[in-house]
């Protein structure tokens, strides 16, 4: 069966904050069914949607209490299938957002778990007792800060969370959680999904022994992430990436095979030789490359990362989802210096990463260009943020709602508020305004993808054609694309006689013979094809 999602372009949908159809201030299911077009006017071909599950919200959606079923306030199944109706018509696949490390702890199956030791689903969770001390069963930490553990003052035991305490991490030694999750997938694939995005894909499964996580080393070679400096500052040697989290996927991947769908994992390593054994042909199809989210904007370091992610990609078939964004961090053009040069920054990159091996994915607005607008702590909805007071590693930045049109609620919601505020959009943040205007960032990425797509496929070899400079480029067959990270014009040879630019950032040089030597000026980014 041909691999559907090789070379295709995906787009991350965050459910809560793309289109409000209701008009309650939250986005929902009709609200992004009213809003295909853009994303099939776009050039995306896969639209991966956060979950939609019931849910008390504490963590927006991931934490779910059924995994079979709409949150009333985001619609209904009606209102999923007519999402992925909407989605196939316009020759898209969609991607549902699961959750299988931990689930709610409104759940049934916790909630019964609960009731004592001797029920049916105890072993549903991971339960211990106290240390001798009396205090928690080991040194583990929350990745939203504090102890990975919370005491059950009826049994006496301690149940394990390595997000709320409102999440406890499903035990995946125990059988019968295999069975249950594996039927959850065969409930959203024979609705018509096309398979799923895997939250936390590395956690599933912990060290039997539950020992000690050894404190981490400092290292300066990567940006701090955005979970609490205490789950930092130890190295997750029992608790993340344990042997048997894969044989979890072998079992998925032939469901997934049945339906022709597709298994990505967000498995959070950011050391490309970590994701072999996840993308095995018996394994997950794809793993999102997170590196390049946590580098400072350097040529060198740009190049490296991007050429760490491309050897993975050769190893493993074209495996790899490529981004540069997500709910989970600071906008690109933030990280990237903020304003028209974070802009800039963000565009030149994504070009890079369009025709690399694999699948590009845009996180919602990335698109637009928008930045990180500023939150009052008092506004402040993100877990990390709001109960544990590090607004600095708060994730709402990435998570306003998305801007459509001028004016009040900003064609997001008819709402007097949206249920987080909207920072200071400008007009010409919006979709309607910079679908207007040639010279927007919306245009250029529609020019983007349309450039792309008649070069597909592409020989899987890529060959770099710059070892320093701020200039970085590589070829695959006859396509040459580079991009000039650096804040200096460059000259290069890109070895491309007879080719001309199908694609440039200056839209003005689209068309014309590349040249032997192609001067790139800061941020420009090409392709160039004969």
């Amino acid at each position: 069966m041909t691999a559907w999602w090789r070379d295709a372009v995906g787009y991350e949908v965050y459910v809560r904050s793309f289109a409000d159809a209701d008009g309650d201030g939250v986005g929902d299911l009709p609200g992004i069914v009213a809003r295909l077009d853009h994303l099939a006017d776009l050039g995306v071909d896969i639209v991966w949607v956060t979950p939609f599950y019931p849910s008390p919200m504490l963590d927006h959606g991931y934490d779910v209490a059924d995994y079979t079923d709409v949150a009333a306030e985001l619609g209904s199944l009606a209102d999923a299938d007519a999402l992925v109706a909407g989605a196939h018509d316009r020759g898209m696949r969609l991607l549902v957002d699961l959750v299988p490390n931990h689930s709610s702890s409104e759940h049934p199956w916790f909630r019964s778990a609960r009731r004592g030791r001797d029920d049916p689903y105890r072993d549903y969770y991971v339960w211990r007792d106290p240390a001798p001390d009396g205090g928690p069963p080991n040194n583990w930490r929350s990745h939203f800060g504090g102890p990975a553990w919370t005491l059950d003052e009826t049994s006496g035991q301690y149940w394990l969370h390595l997000f709320l305490p409102e999440q406890p991490d499903l035990n995946w030694a125990n059988p019968a959680v295999h069975d249950e999750f594996e039927a959850i997938l065969r409930f959203w694939l024979e609705r018509g999904a096309d398979g799923f995005r895997i939250d936390v894909a590395h956690s599933l499964v912990k060290h039997p022994d539950l020992p000690d996580d050894p404190l981490a080393v400092v290292s300066d070679e990567y940006e701090a992430g955005v979970t609490a400096d205490d789950f930092e500052a130890l190295e997750h040697r029992y608790d993340l990436d344990q042997p048997g989290v894969v044989d979890v996927y072998r079992r998925w991947r032939g469901i997934a095979d049945e339906f022709g769908a597709v298994l990505i994992g967000e498995v959070y390593i950011l050391e490309a030789g970590g994701l072999d054994r996840y993308l095995t042909a018996e394994g997950l199809h794809l793993a999102f490359w997170f590196a390049p989210l946590h580098r400072v904007w350097d040529p060198a370091a740009l190049r490296a990362v991007l050429r760490e992610g491309t050897d993975l990609a050769q190893r493993v078939d074209g495996g790899v989802g490529w981004v540069q964004g997500s709910h989970d961090v600071s906008r690109a053009v933030a990280r990237y210096g903020g304003g028209q040069v974070g802009r800039e920054r963000a565009l030149a990159f994504g070009v890079l990463l369009s025709l690399l091996p694999g699948t590009p994915f845009l996180y919602q607005g990335e698109e637009l260009g928008v930045d990180d607008p500023v939150i009052r702590p008092e506004d402040a909805q993100d877990p990390i943020a709001a109960r544990n007071g590090a607004y600095d590693k708060g994730r709402d930045v990435a998570r306003t709602p998305m801007p459509w049109a001028p004016g009040p609620g900003l064609g997001f919601t008819s709402a007097p508020r949206a249920w987080l505020p909207f920072g200071d959009r400008r007009p010409e943040d919006t979709v309607a305004v910079q679908r207007a205007d040639p010279a927007s960032t919306l245009s250029a990425h529609r020019r983007l993808l349309a450039a792309r797509r008649p070069l597909l496929p592409l020989p899987r070899d890529v060959a770099w054609l710059t070892d320093d400079g701020g200039v970085v480029a590589y070829r695959r067959g006859d396509v040459v694309v580079a991009a000039n990270l650096g804040d200096d014009p460059e000259d290069v040879d890109l070895g491309a006689p007879g080719a001309s630019v199908r694609f440039g950032t200056d839209r003005a040089r689209e068309g014309s013979p590349a040249g032997p030597r192609v001067r790139l000026a800061p941020r420009e980014a090409v392709i160039l094809a004969s």
